[in-house]
């Protein structure tokens, strides 16, 4: 990995003393540092996206980053393009924003939580807003995360009801809780707000440096539910003690877009929810699967129960 790493690195003219592993997630990052600063070297999972896609996503953060929001910036390779292949697999180079994650696994790392939060939200309004205020190349290509790439026959994070950890019970509430979860979006989705959308706010994808908030890792954002972007955030955090105080200061700082509703935001945690049991089945295999697994659906399975005991 780190031979095919210099070769993408010296595509943007950095030799090999000029990269470090920074990150082995989704994508593998290397950090990248010459005289004119720092740039993160994505090396992308091959299949689990297209060169199209992968340039689509960069136009977006650039027209991002045009319109001032805090985002990294996309680096075009020696040869002129932003996207590179080193065999069959698709590199890119980002500028690499300062700051450190606000948290890791749906823990928060600041002191004044609620604070955070409202300026989170202010921030997904920003992005949600200048990305309506876009207009996309006619060859665009991003995953839409509408009702079919979350409930139909082949969501975008796969099938979670055939999840192998699941019992024969759980995996019927699972599918109850999908079919009415689909035929309630079917009713409410003419009215909804519908755009680009980041689909992965965690809290390790939202850096914060001097007190100012910047998104990273754009890899799942595509054409969604904007009340996805703010349930992806909250869905870690129900447990928290403090969950009301943080949801309503995330509201309170996205109002400046529009007011959120409720129940189709409690809709939309647990449709992010759902999501995760059919991320995992591919990754199984990898170390700690298993136990990431059995996460998602335990966070799961509550809230489809809940769900379905609802009118």
């Amino acid at each position: 990995m780190e031979a095919l790493a210099q070769q993408a690195a010296r595509l943007w003219g950095f030799a090999p003393d000029q990269i470090r592993l920074a990150a082995r997630r989704e994508n593998i990052v290397w950090r990248a540092e010459d005289g004119s600063g720092a740039f993160a070297l994505r090396l992308h999972r091959p299949g689990y996206r297209n060169a199209a896609q992968l340039l689509s996503e960069l136009r977006w953060m650039d027209a991002l980053v045009q319109g001032g929001l805090n985002v990294p910036r996309p680096v075009p390779s020696r040869a002129g393009t932003l996207v590179e292949a080193v065999g069959d697999t698709l590199v890119d180079l980002l500028t690499w924003l300062p700051g450190r994650p606000i948290g890791m696994q749906g823990q928060l790392d600041v002191t004044d939580r609620v604070g955070l939060c409202c300026n989170l939200g202010a921030l997904l309004a920003r992005l949600h807003d200048i990305s309506d205020g876009w207009t996309p190349p006619p060859d665009f290509s991003r995953p839409a995360w509408d009702r079919a790439g979350l409930l139909g026959d082949r969501p975008l994070w796969g099938p979670f009801w055939d999840n192998p950890g699941l019992t024969a019970a759980q995996r019927a509430t699972l599918l109850a809780a999908r079919a009415k979860a689909d035929a309630h979006l079917a009713a409410i989705e003419p009215g909804l707000d519908y755009g680009l959308i980041h689909a992965d706010a965690l809290s390790e994808n939202i850096l914060i440096h001097d007190d100012a908030l910047s998104l990273i890792d754009f890899d799942d954002g595509g054409w969604g539910f904007r009340d996805f972007d703010l349930a992806t955030f909250l869905m870690r955090f129900l447990p928290a003690p403090d969950y009301p105080a943080l949801r309503a200061a995330l509201l309170a700082g996205y109002a400046t877009r529009r007011a959120v509703d409720p129940g189709t935001l409690d809709l939309f945690i647990l449709l992010r929810a759902l999501t995760y049991p059919g991320w995992i089945i591919p990754r199984l295999h990898e170390p700690g699967g298993a136990e990431r697994s059995m996460r998602a659906i335990t966070t799961a399975l509550p809230l489809a129960e809940a769900y379905l005991d609802t009118p």
